[in-house]
């Protein structure tokens, strides 16, 4: 085979692309090759080529390019229903390029029961869920959930590829202890850099109480009822000497009104005032394509997708009665991510987002965060991890809140401890990863984590002066923890099972914190 540049600089164009779609388990290989594996490869239903099909970024007869090569790749190990996903060219002859497209499956049908734990609070689920529907690529799920919040049993479909084309289409009805909500959205994305428009119509309702805390305690509750629209496109040149920009333009329609609930030991003191924005907006989107393949970083065992390029996005819109608005106001919004490669297997990840909208020459639900994430690989199997995060809010609309606790990355306190207007927060995690592949079905690693961090002002407490209390100040807490890569299944990619010590002695916080969650990363 010739270099990828010498069969671009020839002119070559993809010829026959070959889709070769693996099972769960390798029956080739004799670790695999069991009764139990062979049974879930008989049950399982592989994915069929149309739907790998669907979200290749080239065909036949298309000009050969190993960047498109490579994008396609990143698209499809973003699909929750394929484990990984190699691109490769196998012949060259006559001008045409021959490729093989390689994918595994994963076990997509979940019925069954979860579990988690975080901040001294458990959460529960029973479902039904297949992420790839009869090996379409469709998503359907009917469940159960209990959380601290509310009881909700959702039924929901999603088709990222109507028809075998670019359009995606999704759908949700929730009915909640506390309210219900429902949701459509039919869409058109950017699905490459290359991708010169877009369309998007989303339309959302929902009602549902919204609880504000102080100290892992509940302050006070009423019901928001929500009602949001947008009808949006962009267009583009696709991607131009490394870098792609596109322009965003639509309408916003969002209106919330406030009630009392129905039965509640802790009402609202005041409910906020009904609020209706409804605007046109213009924006924009810069994109530099530069990512890196890479492993056991934020996964275990799998191929990882790291963003080194930098990208900035933003928007304005006017808010204003002729829209059906009942505030006047300028919104805002802007954030940029930046990835930067360091020496000796070291990479920092930058990150920021501005929100706000102008009223009345001031500004109002102000939301600044800013944060970034260290990586520095000093041994091969381990990695050493640091974050820090910040936010700062002015005027925060009554229905938001900033909280600091143990859902949310203070692992040794209660959930929602700590509430305010800002917010500081730091992790340090030594990441240690191991070649143990229990029973060929999860990838085991380690962890021993130290975080730290606080919140600023009164947030909810300022809603009744009677529970003001003196601010906790900075918290911290040591731990360690157990990392399970799930290898087999698309239900969640690591389960952390952590325990936590508070560093500070305070009346009615645990000395020791058990968590059991599921997340995307390490």
């Amino acid at each position: 085979m010739p270099s990828d540049e010498e069969m671009e600089a020839a002119g070559a164009v993809v010829g026959k692309i070959d889709i070769d779609i693996r099972n769960i388990f390798d029956e080739g290989d004799p670790r695999e090759n069991s009764g139990l594996f062979r049974i879930a490869d008989h049950l399982h239903i592989r994915t069929k080529r149309s739907a790998i099909q669907a979200r290749l970024l080239f065909r036949s007869g298309d000009k050969y390019s190993a960047r498109t090569l490579a994008e396609t790749e990143r698209t499809l190990r973003l699909l929750n229903y394929v484990y990984d996903a190699h691109i490769v060219p196998v012949h060259y002859g006559d001008g045409k390029v021959d490729v093989r497209v390689i994918t595994k499956d994963v076990w997509t049908l979940s019925p069954g029961i979860s579990f988690g734990r975080a901040g001294g609070t458990n959460a529960t689920s029973f479902k039904l869920q297949d992420s790839n529907f009869f090996g379409w690529g469709k998503s359907v799920q009917v469940s159960h959930e209990s959380t601290v919040d509310r009881t909700t049993d959702t039924v929901a479909w999603s088709d990222p590829n109507v028809f075998g084309s670019r359009w995606i289409s999704a759908a949700e009805y929730d009915d909640s202890s506390d309210g219900a909500m429902r949701s459509l959205q039919i869409a058109r994305p950017f699905y490459s850099l290359d991708t010169t428009w877009s369309v998007n119509l989303v339309g959302v309702r929902y009602d549902r109480t919204v609880s504000r805390y102080d100290l892992g305690t509940i302050v006070d509750q009423f019901n928001d009822n929500q009602t949001s629209y947008e009808l949006s496109g962009g267009l583009s040149s696709g991607l131009v000497d490394g870098w792609t920009k596109r322009l965003m333009f639509g309408v916003r329609y969002n209106r919330n009104v406030f009630v009392p609930t129905e039965i509640t030991a802790t009402p609202a003191r005041e409910l906020p005032p009904e609020r209706t924005l409804a605007y046109p907006f213009v924006g924009f989107d810069i994109i530099q394509d530069a990512y890196k393949k890479t492993g056991d970083q934020n996964q275990i065992g799998r191929t990882e997708d790291l963003y080194l390029g930098a990208e900035v996005s933003g928007s304005i819109g006017w808010s204003n009665d002729v829209f059906g608005a009942d505030h006047h106001a300028l919104m805002l919004a802007l954030s940029a991510v930046k990835g930067i490669e360091l020496p000796a297997q070291q990479q920092i990840f930058v990150a920021g987002n501005f929100s706000a909208r102008i009223e009345q020459g001031r500004a109002r639900n102000l939301i600044a965060d800013s944060g970034a994430k260290y990586y520095w690989r000093w041994r091969e199997n381990w990695l050493l991890y640091a974050a820090l995060s910040a936010t700062v809010t002015d005027s925060l609309d009554p229905e938001l809140q900033v909280l600091l606790g143990g859902d949310n990355g203070l692992r040794g306190y209660p959930l929602r401890y700590e509430s305010g207007t800002s917010r500081a927060f730091v992790t340090l995690e030594q990441r240690y990863f191991t070649d143990w592949y229990p029973f060929r079905l999860a990838r085991v690693g380690a962890a021993v984590f130290a975080d730290a961090g606080r919140t600023w002002g009164n947030g909810a407490r300022q809603s009744d002066p009677a529970m003001l209390q003196a601010e906790p100040g900075m918290l911290s807490d040591v731990g360690f923890g157990l990392r399970l890569g799930n290898t087999r299944t698309g239900l969640g990619n690591v389960l952390h099972v952590d325990v936590a010590f508070p560093l500070r002695n305070i009346a009615g916080i645990q000395k020791l914190q058990f968590l059991v969650q599921t997340y995307q990363s390490f």
